[in-house]
């Protein structure tokens, strides 16, 4: 199977509660949201979305809000957990989508986990990569892990 090129991206702004989110899409069928981690941006995604758009998925990488070319609140309180769940979520439903996987990577696997949590209605699936997910007033990764293989097996 041919791998898409990269020229076939599309680059876009679309209305979120923030103002704008920034995205980069390649591919049909199936939504999949890709969330990058911190500091990086859509572009961390770059080899996963012609993977993807090969597979037969529509692969979209988005600008977390404060990132690239997505809008930057002043407001502290504007990068609270639920806010950036919001802009997910309205990035979804500006690709005039029902539901989406959501990926993602170092902090961004953070957001697409509390995604999945509070929005199952939208996110039918979550890929978690490089960060244990760990539920608010669960035990730590760090008890768990240590419980796994003992003190001599954790730092």
């Amino acid at each position: 199977m041919p791998q898409p090129s990269t020229t076939d991206r599309i680059h876009r702004l679309v209305p979120s509660p923030a103002g704008r989110t920034h995205l980069v899409e390649q591919g049909t069928g199936p939504l999949v949201l890709l969330v990058h981690g911190f500091p990086e941006s859509w572009y961390s995604w770059r080899h996963q979305l012609p993977a993807l758009a090969a597979a037969g998925y529509r692969a979209v990488a988005v600008d977390v809000r404060g990132y690239g070319r997505s809008s930057r609140p002043e407001a502290p309180t504007a990068y609270r957990i639920l806010e950036l769940v919001e802009d997910n979520v309205a990035v979804v439903k500006a690709l005039g989508e029902e539901s989406a996987i959501v990926v993602g990577h170092d902090w961004g696997a953070n957001i697409a986990a509390v995604s999945a949590l509070v929005r199952p209605d939208v996110f039918r699936a979550v890929g978690l990569l490089s960060v244990p997910y760990a539920p608010r007033g669960g035990p730590r990764p760090s008890e768990i892990f240590a419980q796994m293989g003992g003190d001599e097996e954790f730092y």
